[in-house]
């Protein structure tokens, strides 16, 4: 089991959260995302072998959301 944090711009409500929150967790192998709006983040945990961060930038982005390096 890994974690990874991305920062996430776009996210302003509670809906945001939710939004982002269920794309990641839709994704085989996400065990769990937890977005804090506060500071524009989202926590991911997840199994290597399943997904990448690769996958959550693209469930991010297909959300309608921006993954900022």
């Amino acid at each position: 089991m890994e974690q990874v944090v991305l920062n996430v711009a776009g996210m302003s409500c509670q809906h945001c959260k939710m939004a982002v929150e269920k794309a990641l967790q839709n994704l085989s192998g996400v065990t769990h995302a937890e977005v804090d709006l506060a500071a524009k983040t989202v926590k991911i945990s997840y199994e290597t072998a399943q997904v990448t961060p690769e996958d959550f930038e693209k469930a991010v982005t297909d959300a309608g959301y921006e993954v900022v390096k």
